[in-house]
């Protein structure tokens, strides 16, 4: 063997080894960037189903608020039909009252009694509206009389009430309402809890009607 041949044959090796190295490096490279680009993949997807998922519950969550708050708004309706349908039987059953003159009279009478009994005060107007100062007038100097202080008078400007009166000291600091609206107004209130416990038992008692949302 010549030394041509024996240098082509180490050169041929060398470069054979060499292209062996070069491909199990390409083949390292290869694989790295395969698992590098897998692990990317993988991030991504991760991050774009936690972000659908977030969204997802947020818009349930907005779709659940939405269905409470209009459950909310029609519940606040029924009751304030509700309430406005007692208070005006109320009305209408105190219009029937007025006309049965004697139990009426007693009535304005005890009303009366009630309101000068708690006013701090010695000198007491007490108003009413026409037809009811018309009732009371020629009775007034006897009412008086049952009455646990004297300087009661009753004004002569008539006030507009379905009925009852409203009692005050004379320089009006000291006000008792016992009008049939200033009683229905202390009234509402609780009317509209009743009405609510009726709609939604044990409502009152577990807290707020939807919890997380927004009378």
């Amino acid at each position: 063997m010549n030394q041509v041949e024996e240098l082509e044959r180490s050169i041929l090796a060398r470069a054979e080894a060499l292209a062996s190295q070069y491909r199990e490096r390409a083949k390292r490279n290869r694989d790295s960037i395969l698992r590098d680009a897998a692990e990317k993949r993988r991030l991504r997807e991760q991050r774009e189903e936690a972000i659908a998922k977030a969204m997802g519950e947020r818009a349930y969550r907005q779709q659940v608020q939405a269905s409470e708050l209009k459950m909310q708004s029609q519940l606040d309706r029924v009751r304030w039909n509700l309430v406005q349908s007692v208070r005006r039987r109320i009305e209408e059953r105190m219009r029937r009252f007025v006309d049965d003159e004697a139990a009426y009279l007693e009535y304005l009478q005890a009303l009366i009694a009630t309101a000068v009994a708690s006013i701090e005060a010695d000198e007491i107007d007490v108003l009413a509206n026409r037809e009811d100062r018309e009732r009371l007038a020629p009775r007034w100097e006897a009412l008086v009389k049952t009455l646990p202080k004297p300087g009661v008078r009753l004004a002569e400007a008539p006030i507009e009430t379905l009925g009852g009166v409203l009692v005050r000291s004379r320089d009006n600091r000291i006000r008792v309402d016992n009008t049939v609206e200033g009683r229905l107004a202390r009234l509402e209130s609780r009317i509209a809890q009743v009405i609510l416990e009726r709609l939604l038992p044990g409502a009152l008692e577990t807290g707020p009607l939807f919890s997380g949302s927004g009378p």
